[in-house]
């Protein structure tokens, strides 16, 4: 196959100086941070369905996006020749991941049949260029929002024969996902909610949730596929509440379904700014639970109420991901997926590689930032000490369970009005502006 981007060679660090938009200033993979290669902080991944597929269009004008790749047909050819493509386009920003819906990477036939025939004849190419390059597949997930048979919901439709169909379309996307290798497998419910609570049975509808997640949980075992299930929070849009809203209420959902052993979080920017938090705070909330799993990167528009997906350029952002992410170990299975999409303003193909290392360059500032923070240590011992009342004392016991509020008012009668330290918000915010 010709080369889609004949113009553009492999993307090289060049350093912060650099003035050549097609290099990296700050994403040296191979340079050390804490201990560990860069690339290995960072496992960026190439989302396929925007990078090879999304059109450019919004809802008041077609798609700008050129591709001249791409005919725009449905064929099972320009699939597999798109397929090519995306592993070129890996190879040149030197990315080692990627990330696909079934029906990103395969058309959707007339018949669950012909879908599968499609979507194994598009991972023959997938499973050979990964033999080539040495590519991975982060995860795969099956998309079970955009026909229209799910316009009511997939495994949360009020229709038993809608639900045996998104069964078996994730059966078959899953074991796609485990014939190419692939580290994990995401459940994103964009229309797992409701529009109205007149026609809604709830309760049927999250139990019917679960008992669909049990399912995967048990093909999973039967089939081999030992990757890391991942739920994706998102509060709204397309419906109008969906019930992954926030990780939260992820959390109390796995919990309450006794799925907590079997699916950890991928939480996305964007999707935290519709649901009213920061990033961090849903990577924090994720991480105390021991479930954050991977990461969509990208940015949303805060004056924009609505899933922008823009790339991640904010090193604020970036800094506070990565330093959430260190705190907690760093990635096993999951990565940085960036789930976002060149402008609609930005229709050529090079602009894919001007965002990607806008990305990837920023989070490659923000880890180091991160990194040089922590071994720092003026932010952690600050924390530490701000809490320290309940290192020993009765702050010791009521942590283990010791005390109860007869035991704490006797404690107050004694030694009355406690002291309260300020929490010097300016002064930590200064603190980090010396890394940034």
């Amino acid at each position: 196959m010709n080369e889609a981007f004949p113009d553009i060679q492999k993307i090289q660090y060049e350093g912060p100086k650099s003035k050549n938009a097609l290099s990296f200033k700050h994403y040296n993979a191979d340079e050390l941070v804490g201990g560990k290669k860069m690339k290995d902080h960072l496992r960026f991944g190439v989302a396929y369905w925007h990078t090879m597929r999304n059109t450019l269009s919004d809802p008041f004008g077609v798609g700008t996006a050129q591709r001249p790749w791409d005919d725009g047909t449905d064929s099972i050819a320009n699939a597999q020749k798109r397929a090519r493509v995306c592993f070129e386009f890996m190879e040149k920003l030197g990315v080692d991941f990627y990330c696909f819906h079934d029906r990103d990477v395969a058309p959707e036939g007339k018949t669950l049949a012909e879908s599968n025939t499609n979507l194994d004849a598009v991972a023959d190419v997938l499973e050979a260029e990964q033999q080539r390059t040495g590519k991975k597949l982060l995860w795969g997930t099956a998309c079970l929002f955009a026909h229209p048979r799910y316009c009511q919901g997939a495994a949360t439709s009020p229709n038993a024969g809608v639900f045996a169909y998104a069964a078996a379309q994730v059966k078959k996307a899953l074991e796609v996902t485990h014939r190419l290798g692939g580290e994990g497998y995401v459940f994103w419910g964009g229309r797992e909610g409701y529009a109205t609570l007149w026609n809604t049975n709830m309760k049927r509808e999250l139990d019917h949730l679960a008992r669909f997640l049990h399912m995967a949980v048990d093909h999973a075992k039967k089939i081999g596929f030992t990757g890391q299930f991942y739920i994706e929070p998102k509060p709204r849009e397309p419906s109008t509440h969906q019930y992954d809203s926030d990780a939260a209420a992820c959390l109390n959902f796995l919990r309450e379904h006794g799925l907590m052993e079997h699916l950890k979080l991928n939480i996305e920017t964007n999707h935290a700014t519709l649901a009213g938090h920061t990033m961090r705070h849903e990577l924090e909330v994720a991480a105390a639970a021991g479930a954050l799993g991977s990461i969509d990167a990208n940015t949303g528009d805060e004056l924009i109420g609505w899933d922008t997906d823009q790339f991640p350029t904010n090193i604020y952002l970036t800094t506070q991901i990565m330093l959430a992410l260190l705190k907690a170990g760093g990635f096993t299975t999951g990565g940085l997926n960036f789930d976002a999409k060149v402008r609609r303003e930005s229709f050529e193909p090079v602009d894919l590689f001007h965002a990607h290392i806008g990305g990837m360059d920023a989070f490659a500032r923000g880890l180091k930032i991160a990194q040089a923070v922590i071994e720092d240590g003026r932010l952690d011992d600050f924390v530490k000490k701000r809490y320290a009342t309940f290192d020993s004392g009765i702050g010791a016991k009521i942590e283990k369970g010791e005390v109860g509020f007869a035991e704490l008012e006797a404690h107050v009668l004694q030694f009355g009005e406690p002291f309260l330290a300020s929490g010097r918000q300016e002064f930590l915010e200064n603190l980090i502006n010396e890394f940034v």
